[in-house]
């Protein structure tokens, strides 16, 4: 997953917002399928599991808000095959880490949306509303990744 983080002063507009979550839901989605299969270490499984409801529930609020879905590009592909050839500790770091960089750049993506809206001109209050209801989930998956990463890289 991409490592690039969103600069705390950049202000982000409603489509931006929604652009920038659904591919790295997608991504998401696919790469905690990979995890449930094979991981042994019980705090990575767990994880994986609410990180897939997490992502389906919001890949399906963006697209019935008319979010299309992007087909996945060719990093993604790269990063899904790396995945799947890794095993024990080596898979457990690399999809963590990766868990941890897309939390924390959607984490600022949200906030810096929600920083940026003038309520009152807001032509869809939903999508300032999921961004609100995700910016906590995201904000906890951060905490989350840097503890089982913790654990994960002694």
């Amino acid at each position: 997953m991409n490592t690039q983080n969103v600069s705390a002063t950049v202000t982000v507009t409603e489509k931006e917002f929604r652009n920038g979550v659904m591919p790295r839901a997608q991504l998401s989605k696919l790469a905690c399928e990979i995890a449930l299969e094979k991981t042994s270490q019980e705090d990575v499984k767990q994880f994986a599991g609410w990180e897939l409801m997490e992502a389906t529930t919001v890949i399906n609020i963006l697209e019935d808000l008319g979010t299309p879905a992007p087909p996945i590009g060719k990093d993604a592909e790269s990063f899904l095959s790396k995945l799947k050839g890794l095993d024990g500790k080596d898979f457990d770091k690399e999809f963590m880490a990766a868990e941890l960089s897309n939390h924390e750049f959607l984490r600022d993506l949200a906030k810096n949306y929600i920083d940026g809206v003038d309520e009152k001109i807001l032509s869809t209050k939903e999508i300032f509303h999921v961004a609100n209801l995700a910016l906590f989930a995201f904000t906890e998956h951060v905490g989350l990744c840097k503890r089982i990463y913790g654990e994960v890289n002694v």
